[in-house]
């Protein structure tokens, strides 16, 4: 997914009032150079960012969005975004996306070692064609992510709740389940509990509850799952965040991995036990996440 539409950002301070951002945008080219060798973002993985599925032009859950990149650089310690000049650039980018889908990329970097502010950019890009993986599914793999469930609690330091650039952990996953046969995983802790996958939220069914891991536990709260959630509460379906454990996911009535862009994805077996998918029920689903929603 290469970029067609890149603007760098000249962060402005969180109490900035101003109405009108527009001199702190500079457009550039998405295929020439921009940052510097010295970036902290390429050399340490040091900051974070937001994937932002757009349909028909309009960003989704746009207000989600920034309330966790400002939840994940609290965590950071990186300076607060101002609000109103982040939504002031998704809305440049997304004037920039046609019909179809579309996925708006937001990074805050501390910047360059000892800079004088932080580094930030947008990019707009065609999203990958999902179409088979939301009708077909992904067969997953658990994988121990090393840490048990109270960790995050106890050391705060590993970000655990950050959406943070570091991702090679979560590649090395990926890699880990296509070597197993798999497409994607799923991530337990040590003490035998469901977190997220690399790149998605987990969401179960079991008979008519509706049932994800509680973001306390040290994971990413997915913005996709809080409007799946959202869908189904008002469709009369009750949804709950609990524990799940490793063993309970094979017994799922049914299951999906959901995220910004991808949507959701049933899940079709889990470490090689088959799971039942309601076709007709994740098209429903998907037809939702399609629709242009705030």
């Amino acid at each position: 997914m290469a970029a067609h539409f890149a603007l760098l950002i000249d962060p402005a301070a969180p109490d900035d009032e101003r109405r009108d951002f527009a001199d702190t945008f500079q457009a550039i080219d998405p295929t020439a150079p921009a940052l510097s060798v010295g970036e902290l973002s390429s050399q340490r993985g040091d900051g974070i960012f937001e994937s932002i599925g757009v349909i028909d032009a309009h960003p989704q859950e746009l207000e989600a969005h920034l309330e966790r990149l400002a939840h994940s650089a609290a965590l950071c310690d990186l300076p607060a975004p101002n609000r109103d000049q982040w939504r002031q650039a998704v809305a440049a980018a997304a004037a920039q996306c046609g019909t179809g889908e579309h996925v708006i990329k937001l990074i805050l970097s501390r910047g360059v070692e000892h800079g004088p502010t932080p580094t930030a950019w947008v990019t707009a890009s065609d999203a990958a064609d999902f179409t088979a993986v939301r009708v077909h599914g992904v067969r997953v793999v658990t994988l121990d992510r090393g840490i048990d469930s109270t960790t995050s609690a106890r050391a705060p330091w590993l970000l655990l709740g950050a959406k943070t650039l570091s991702y090679a952990v979560n590649m090395a996953a990926l890699r880990e389940a296509h070597r197993r046969g798999a497409d994607d995983a799923i991530f337990v802790s040590s003490d035998g509990i469901v977190l997220e996958a690399p790149t998605a939220s987990v969401i179960a069914r079991f008979g008519d509850r509706f049932v994800t891991p509680a973001p306390g536990s040290g994971i990413l709260h997915g913005t996709t799952q809080v409007s799946v959630f959202e869908h189904l509460a008002t469709a009369g379906h009750e949804t709950a965040y609990e524990t799940i454990r490793t063993a309970e996911l094979a017994r799922a009535d049914a299951a999906w991995l959901v995220s910004s862009v991808r949507l959701a994805a049933p899940v079709v077996s889990v470490d090689g036990a088959a799971l039942a998918v309601d076709a007709q029920f994740t098209a429903s689903l998907n037809r939702y996440l399609l629709t242009p929603r705030d």
